[in-house]
């Protein structure tokens, strides 16, 4: 199994952060239907070196961990659900960690 994790940090450029009900409309629109099996929502702060900036950026965060087959359609789905985040939310970036795993369910 392939073990996913990604990180969604909550800061917007110019607006409030992304509130919970638009993180909730973003799982259920982006999230779910990519990975119907199931995941798991963690909330969390963040911490990371922006590229652009060159400066250090702490957020609030979201980090959703996907535990499925190691399809070939696989990355492309990850793909899909970080571009939707940083389209949706002008993020710079989408954290992304991905590993093998045994799995049961």
């Amino acid at each position: 199994m392939a073990v996913i994790d990604m990180f969604f940090g909550r800061d917007v450029p110019g607006r409030a952060p992304v509130s919970d009900d638009e993180w909730a409309a973003f799982v259920a629109a982006q999230v779910a239907p990519r990975f119907p099996a199931g995941f798991t929502v963690f909330d969390a702060s963040g911490q990371w070196l922006s590229p652009a900036g060159g400066r250090v950026v702490r957020e609030a965060s979201k980090m959703v961990r996907m535990v499925a087959p190691a399809a070939p359609d696989l990355a492309a789905r990850v793909q899909g659900v970080s571009d939707a985040y940083k389209g949706l939310f002008r993020q710079e970036s989408v954290g992304v960690v991905s590993t093998e795993g045994c799995a049961a369910f």
